[in-house]
């Protein structure tokens, strides 16, 4: 009996798609992560510095608010970073390795 064919009266199972391949899933769903990251932090970026600008001009209601977007902004660039180095270090690592 063919594998690939169920119980008697039933339809094959159905193909997998196309772009089922593991590789081709990381690699996409790697690219998604770090294009959010970026996103993310440019976004924390334009946030502070809307923030800097409206406590200048005198429409900013509360310091603190200011202050969290600030350091929203803050924390979201040195994660890049740190995020940046970790995949450089995994590049160099990979690059070190002998074939």
């Amino acid at each position: 009996m063919n594998s690939l064919i169920g119980p008697i009266g039933s339809s094959p199972l159905p193909l997998q798609p196309a772009d089922s391949n593991p590789v081709a899933i990381a690699k996409s769903d790697f690219s998604k992560v770090i294009q959010s990251t970026i996103d993310q932090a440019v976004t924390a970026e334009h946030i502070g510095n809307r923030a800097i600008t409206e406590l200048q001009s005198g429409d900013a209601k509360n310091l603190h608010e200011v202050m969290i977007s600030v350091e929203k902004a803050d924390i979201s660039l040195k994660m890049l970073v740190q995020f940046r180095n970790k995949a450089l270090q995994a590049y160099e690592e990979i690059m070190r390795m002998q074939i």
